[in-house]
């Protein structure tokens, strides 16, 4: 992503301002910008939340679990681009964090995570609520910061945003101690920040261009492959026309959907483990791949010994470390994909490619994604179509993770960037209605759609009472198969149907009630005629969260399927049977 960079330092004409610890930071927040900040309140911050109360210009969204919080911050961050901004107390609120913190960094998504600390003197002395958060965090953080100083409180701000958006973006965890909160200290303004050693590369090399441009007008079969990067660097105009000039089928990974219009005829859909069987027969059958933004994760390669060992390699992306680090490339370049994929268009010859256009075409029409409809239920992939239909596609939707979260990759025609939030690399149970509630603040006036299974809904049903204390009008629909479906999948195909501890009806409340008990009108639809007309009923609340829950078939899979250990053409389609 590139950006313009900013310093810290103070002016030279100001006079120092003098705050305690606690104003120091609610300052440095609005000089960020910050609107929103999704927190819940300790004893250690109590001086930043009275400063909070005192400060409306700072949004803050009471969630009712701090997972919910920087689910929430990361669905904001997705949707906007700016990074999420969360706001925790020591000890077990700090701790509770550390799950959302890991999708963010595995999904490299930008976070500021502000956490009370207990004071410096105790720290090391196992003190009430005390928890070393930034060692516990440091695998899957960024960068993080233990405040000893209460004067470079603001400097180590400022630092925090710029690093948590610059480069490969990621999250950034501040510690914050009681004392240093409450210490006087000196403001420092925002203007540049220049951290020694921390240089990202946003320019790639003009010969790798070259030479990667070389090699695309020599392939037959050129193929793109996008990653969640593409969109990071917001290059999804740029993606285009590079494919357009050079006739370039593109696949994407679960976190590239939406980067190239999924209606556009050069595009194959999802690859990998449940992608589709145009685009994995793509990939093994290409003469050169172009991976952009992507970082070649095991449920897109499958087997990697037999991962498109019939192409070269070109492999554009910011982050230095993850090129050659899974599957080796000929042709690495460093930088930003907006950069990078605009001088490589001009490079280009503009090419028809007929026999390979061709081929995309025939096995497109030979095997398209289906599924069967269910006497008594209604067909998950059927809500997600007419979800997509009703809306034209304009909306943002969040994911659960599991067979929700692939059907909708499958059968929802991403065509917008920024428009689908799901846990990818770490694949985190109850991400989606805290996700969704954050991109509702971060896009106000878009429609959002929270898109769950019944068992991931409940890892954070809780933030159900945070829809309903701020009216946010997102649209949650629960796909209940009784069973944490992919897992039971799994189970079935390849454990002999030894269901062990994935039947989860008994003990599962009435969702429609629940939602009800917090305020929110709810309904249960069994019927697959009825589920239009109940999606046009949700489609009508815009000013309030609203619950339609699904009685979909227990043991509906999701397909197609590479089994893990397996190669990209070794799909199972559910056609075997």
């Amino acid at each position: 992503m590139a950006l313009q960079q900013t310093a810290v330092k103070k002016e030279k004409d100001d006079k120092p301002k003098v705050m305690k610890g606690y104003e120091l930071l609610v300052q440095s927040l609005i000089d960020e910008g910050v609107k929103h900040i999704f927190g819940y309140p300790g004893g250690v911050l109590l001086d930043v939340y009275d400063e909070l109360y005192r400060t409306p210009e700072l949004n803050h969204i009471l969630v009712r679990h701090e997972q919910g919080a920087t689910h929430a911050a990361d669905g904001f961050a997705r949707v906007t681009g700016k990074p999420g901004v969360v706001l925790v107390t020591s000890g077990p609120g700090a701790t509770n964090t550390v799950t959302g913190i890991a999708t963010a960094y595995m999904d490299s998504i930008p976070l500021v995570v502000l956490t009370g600390q207990v004071p410096s003197k105790l720290i090391g002395f196992d003190a009430f609520q005390e928890a070393d958060i930034v060692g516990i965090t440091r695998p899957i953080t960024k960068h993080s910061y233990l405040v000893k100083d209460v004067n470079d409180l603001s400097r180590i701000v400022h630092e925090a945003f710029y690093i948590a958006v610059s480069g490969r973006p990621g999250p950034v965890l501040i510690d914050l101690p009681k004392d240093v909160l409450n210490e006087k200290g000196v403001l420092t303004r925002k203007e540049d920040v220049d951290i020694e050693g921390y240089k990202p590369v946003y320019k790639g090399h003009s010969r790798q261009i070259q030479k990667a441009a070389e090699l695309i007008n020599q392939a037959e079969r050129p193929l793109i492959y996008i990653g969640g990067g593409v969109i990071m660097a917001n290059a999804s105009q740029e993606l285009q026309k590079l494919a357009e000039r050079g006739n370039m089928p593109v696949t994407a990974t679960i976190h590239g959907l939406g980067s190239m219009p999924a209606n556009h005829e050069l595009f194959l859909g999802m690859v990998g483990m449940h992608g589709t069987w145009t685009a994995n027969t793509a990939i093994s059958e290409c003469d050169v791949l172009i991976a952009i933004g992507a970082r070649f994760d095991d449920r897109v390669t499958g087997r990697v010994n037999s991962f498109s060992t019939k192409s070269k390699k070109i492999h554009i992306d910011i982050d230095p470390s993850c090129i050659s680090k899974i599957i080796k490339v000929n042709i690495p370049i460093v930088g930003d994909a907006k950069d990078i994929i605009p001088e490589m268009t001009k490079l280009i010859e503009s090419k028809q490619r007929k026999p390979w256009i061709n081929s995309i075409k025939e096995w497109k029409k030979e095997h398209p994604l289906q599924y069967k409809v269910s006497d008594g239920f209604v067909s998950p992939q059927y809500v997600i179509e007419k979800i997509n239909d009703l809306t034209g596609g304009d909306c943002i939707v969040a994911v659960d993770v599991g067979q929700n979260q692939m059907w909708t990759a499958q059968y929802f025609g991403f065509n917008q960037p920024r428009s689908f939030l799901n846990s990818g690399g770490l694949g985190t149970m109850g991400y989606s209605l805290p996700a969704a509630i954050g991109a509702s603040f971060g896009a106000k006036g878009k429609t959002v759609f929270a898109i769950c299974g019944d068992g991931g809904f409940q890892m954070n049903m809780q933030e159900l009472a945070t829809a309903a204390r701020y009216n946010v009008p997102v649209k949650i629909i629960i796909l209940n198969n009784e069973y944490l479906g992919m897992v039971r999948q799994w189970q079935q195909l390849f454990r002999g149907a030894r269901y062990s501890h994935t039947w989860i009806k008994q003990g599962t409340p009435d969702f429609a009630k629940l939602a009800n008990s917090f305020g929110i009108e709810a309904y249960k639809v069994t019927k697959q005629d009825e589920v239009e007309s109940y999606l046009k009923k949700a489609m009508k609340v815009n000013d309030k969260p609203f619950l339609l829950e699904f009685k979909v078939p227990p043991e509906e899979n999701v397909y197609p399927m590479v089994p893990a250990g397996a190669s990209l053409s070794e799909m199972i389609t559910g056609s075997e049977k």
